[in-house]
């Protein structure tokens, strides 16, 4: 039997696709990519992403092109597009930030038009439907992450269309994988249950000030150090993980580490409640979207569908940074803040800038990602700092696109 097929079967059950198990999102992001683009090729993202995707992108020898993104949820806008880009991409890869949908219709009428691949980055996106088709389902391929939902911290699938490319993926992955190992499978096993015991001894506090002192934080700001000089000699050889593996390991070191049947029979337990956790994040969802601070476009989708159950719940507040470090006094540790965006982070030399960066830059500086699981208490905080809620500026095309209605924050 294939390497984690018990796992797999249970999301193709879910998705109705092939899947394929792997020990990350990141990972299958990577398989995608080196299966479906020739090195060189032109990447369309959104600038508003986590640093560790731009590096599998460059790990995969591929040219990251930064589009323009809604000034409200940070995914591409695809009017907002040049055409002159549009004929010169070879791919398309979504964000699905914190579980907003991408405009994926529109993005694959036009990768259908083009001939190009459109790849679904849904590691925020378990659960995230448009028209009542689940997000993963649209693109050539999606990457999902188990890390992200119940409180998994490992795992991930790769989604494909049909059976032989499965197979194919199959052995690209098993290449790819490193040995397992025991000291690992029990650190990836325990990590989930000492974070479990922390919150619920409510001391997150204590411990995350302790983990900021000594320095034993990865990120000391919400970007890795690109370390330039050494990332343009990487960039100047042969493509590939292990080139860029100081940068793709980043919060997961285990990202390709083949799991043992400990932590595989973890991830089972925890898929299984699954829908359990996805009702939760709903319910948190619904309650967020209802503040002054919640993004207009989840505001303005159709009363009856509500908020999807999301991963994050993207608020817009005026002096975000500060918030980020008084939230800490509550009990909130804020993470998945990505700014800048990528194309001000990286530059010109790893990435082709966005043609308007004001919307991503924007959004990017006044989004407070909050965990619906904390619903209540993140409110509560909030209240309690009298945070204020950001307005787009004036003119910007989104605020000039979309109905009047709530504000949104």
């Amino acid at each position: 039997m294939p390497y984690g097929s018990g796992l797999a079967a249970a999301m193709t059950r879910r998705l109705g696709r092939e899947c394929v198990y792997t020990p990350s999102a990141r990972l299958a992001l990577y398989l995608a990519l080196r299966h479906w683009c020739r090195p060189g090729a032109r990447v369309l993202m959104s600038p508003v992403n986590d640093d560790v995707i731009l590096f599998v992108v460059l790990a995969a020898g591929l040219r990251p092109v930064q589009a323009p993104v809604s000034v409200w949820d940070g995914n591409i806008d695809p009017a907002a597009v040049p055409e002159e880009t549009w004929r010169n991409v070879d791919a398309v890869l979504t964000t699905n930030l914190y579980g907003v949908p991408d405009r994926v219709v529109e993005l694959r009428r036009r990768c259908d038009q083009l001939g190009i691949p459109l790849f679904e980055d849904a590691a925020h996106a378990i659960g995230t439907q448009v028209d009542g088709q689940p997000i993963g389902t649209f693109g050539t391929a999606a990457a999902f992450s188990l890390s992200k939902h119940v409180a998994a911290m490992a795992g991930g699938f790769l989604v494909v269309e049909d059976e032989r490319t499965r197979r194919k993926l199959e052995l690209l992955r098993d290449e790819l994988m490193l040995p397992r190992s025991l000291r690992a499978d029990l650190s990836t096993t325990l990590r989930p249950l000492a974070r479990s015991t922390v919150r619920r001894l409510h001391l997150v506090r204590p411990v995350w000030r302790t983990m900021q002192r000594f320095g034993m934080l990865e990120r000391d700001t919400f970007r890795m150090d690109l370390h330039a000089p050494r990332l343009t000699r990487c960039a100047a050889g042969e493509p590939g993980l292990t080139a860029y593996e100081p940068w793709i390991r980043v919060d997961l070191h285990g990202y390709r580490a083949r799991h043992g049947a400990l932590v595989r029979g973890q991830l089972k337990l925890r898929t299984a409640r699954l829908d359990d956790d996805l009702a939760r994040r709903k319910a948190g969802s619904a309650l967020l979207v209802g503040t002054d601070w919640a993004t207009r476009a989840l505001c303005d989708r159709p009363a009856d569908d509500g908020p999807p159950p999301l991963f994050r719940v993207p608020l817009l507040v005026q002096d975000r940074d500060t918030l980020v470090d008084r939230l800490v006094r509550h009990g909130v540790v804020t993470g998945y803040i990505y700014d800048p965006p990528l194309d001000d982070y990286a530059g010109a030399e790893f990435v082709e800038p966005s043609p308007d960066p004001s919307a991503a830059r924007w959004f990017a500086a006044h989004t407070l990602p909050a965990d619906p699981l904390l619903a209540r208490k993140i409110t509560k905080a909030l209240t309690k700092e009298r945070a204020a809620p950001a307005h787009p500026p004036l003119g910007s095309r989104d605020d000039l696109a979309l109905p009047v209605g709530p504000t949104g924050g």
